[in-house]
């Protein structure tokens, strides 16, 4: 099996982000992987999906096989997440920085849209602060 093929599930990722993709080539024994993604989350989304793909985990060192320059578009925020039917905030936070409890930070970073963290609604486009 060739790398291109190994790794073709972090390119249709990429591709599922809508990332601008400007290489995804074998080259002396290993994967060259470059493009720009909207958010950090979708770079992390991307890398963790290379080391999933080696059963690594996300703590992991990225394999020695992949030379990957993934760039960001958007690095003022972790990422922006549209709000819809049945979210709240623990569960954004919980999905997107692995705690519930973080609801608060989730709260804090958007206080210029919500004065209430019971009151999102549907439709609503939050900031995602780092983790």
């Amino acid at each position: 099996m060739s790398l291109k093929d190994k790794y073709q599930p972090a390119l249709d990722l990429a591709k599922s982000l809508d990332a601008k993709m400007e290489n995804f080539h074998e080259e002396n024994g290993e994967l060259v992987f470059n493009g720009e993604v909207a958010t950090p989350y979708e770079r992390n989304l991307i890398w963790d999906k290379f080391k999933s793909i080696n059963g690594l985990d996300k703590e992991a060192a990225a394999p020695a096989e992949i030379k990957a320059n993934i760039s960001v578009a958007d690095s003022s925020v972790f990422h922006r997440h549209t709000v819809v039917s049945g979210d709240t905030l623990g569960k954004i936070a919980k999905h997107y920085l692995d705690n519930a409890a973080d609801y608060k930070k989730i709260f804090e970073a958007n206080r210029d849209i919500l004065s209430d963290p019971d009151m999102i609604k549907v439709g609503q486009v939050l900031v995602i602060p780092a983790p």
